[in-house]
Formats: C-alpha cells, structure tokens, sequence
C-alpha cells in the first residue's frame, strides 16, 4: 500500500475558519460592557442591593467569557490561517493580531466602552483581511 500525499494551506479545510465567531464574541463583550456602564449609572445610589450585585456580576461573568471566546477565535485565525506569505500583501498583519488580542484582554478586566468600540474596530480589520486573502468580498454586518 502507498502512502497518500496530502497537502492543505491550513491545519484544517479552510472552511472552517471565519472570524465571525470573534465578531460575535466581541458584540456579547460590547453589549455586557455598555450593559454594566448603564446599570452602574442607573443605580448609583443603590448599588450595593442583591438584585443589582447579581445582574453586575452576571454582566461581568459573561464580558470575561466572550472576550475569552473572542481572544481565541482571533488566535486560531492568526496562528492556523495565516500564513508568512500573506505577510506581503499584509505586513501589518502581525501587529493588527497582537493588538485585538491585548484588547480582548483589556476588555475582561475593564469596563471600557471605547476599548470595547476599539475590539470591535480591530476585529473588522481582521474580517476585512481574512476575506481579501480568500479573494472575496463579504460585507462586514453586525447582528447588533
């Protein structure tokens, strides 16, 4: 029996790479982080109540789990998708992924709106080179 010579541009078929898992994991972060600025702001004198301290925490909860997912999807999509020779058409490549991942980051321990605004940014650049690279052109939407 001869060997069978197998040969792919990623660790997997490249359908099952699209960073509108990190898109939708970056909008959760987005809408937990602007859910928890407005509660804060809503019951600034009652924010030591249970129910306030539940939905709080519950916010907080699900923020830090969704930039997680978020820091992963970009991660698997940067370190198996790409490739050193996509670097020439994208030398910012490196740097654009590097900086979505530290914001993924600053977005599980902060409450920032603009960090949150900027995630979102970075991971429609991504989105927007992931595609170019594929030759295609998808609209970048957002489900909310």
């Amino acid at each position: 029996m001869s060997a069978i010579i197998a040969e792919a541009h990623c660790d997997g078929p490249c359908g099952v790479y699209d960073p509108a898992s990190a898109r939708v994991a970056g909008e959760a972060v987005q809408s937990m982080t602007k859910k928890m600025l407005t509660l804060a702001q809503n019951h600034s004198d009652n924010s030591g109540s249970a129910t306030y301290l539940n939905t709080m925490s519950r916010y907080a909860s699900i923020k830090e789990e969704e930039a997680q997912k978020c820091k992963d999807e970009l991660l698997v999509l940067w370190t198996d998708f790409f490739k050193p020779q996509h670097l020439e058409s994208i030398p910012d490549l490196h740097d654009t992924f590097w900086k979505a991942a530290k914001l993924c980051s600053a977005c599980k321990v902060e409450v920032s709106a603009e960090h949150a605004q900027e995630l979102m940014d970075a991971i429609e650049g991504i989105h927007n080179m992931f595609w170019a690279v594929k030759g295609k052109e998808v609209p970048w939407i957002r489900a909310s």
